[in-house]
């Protein structure tokens, strides 16, 4: 099981990945923008199109990832609610074992489901206000 640190910008995510990466080095693995990765049922504003759905940096074995909220889709960010500790349990039952447990008596942000890029996710915020994603990658998937 891998835990990586989630950072969530208001279109800031680009700006500040490319400063990260400028000190701590590492490449880019993933770089998605809003618009290179349709989600069925949602219509995104042109004006967020080009904001990061999704980036990693790779540094070591560390990785440091992050989206930028969507004002369109109701985000709202506060200091607290900016950072996401993200989980990457090695089975599909491992990710359900642990999203139920860690969000009892927390509010579920997105329940865990198949999702459209392919993983297993949920989200969620913990009983102590702690935010929390669960992301299965099957390694036989494509």
């Amino acid at each position: 099981m891998k835990f990586n640190t989630y950072l969530n910008f208001f279109a800031k995510t680009e700006e500040a990945f490319n400063f990260y990466k400028s000190v701590l080095g590492g490449e880019f693995s993933s770089f998605v923008r809003f618009k290179d990765f349709p989600i069925p049922g949602v219509t995104i504003p042109e004006a967020e199109q080009n904001l990061i759905m999704h980036i990693a940096l790779s540094v070591g074995d560390n990785m440091l990832m992050g989206t930028d909220a969507l004002a369109s889709m109701g985000h709202t960010l506060t200091v607290g609610n900016n950072v996401n500790i993200s989980i990457h349990p090695d089975s599909k039952e491992e990710a359900d074992r642990l999203f139920a447990g860690l969000s009892v008596g927390g509010k579920v942000e997105m329940p865990i489901a198949d999702q459209v890029w392919g993983d297993y996710y949920g989200a969620f915020e913990d009983k102590y206000g702690i935010r929390w994603m669960i992301n299965y990658h099957d390694p036989n998937k494509k």
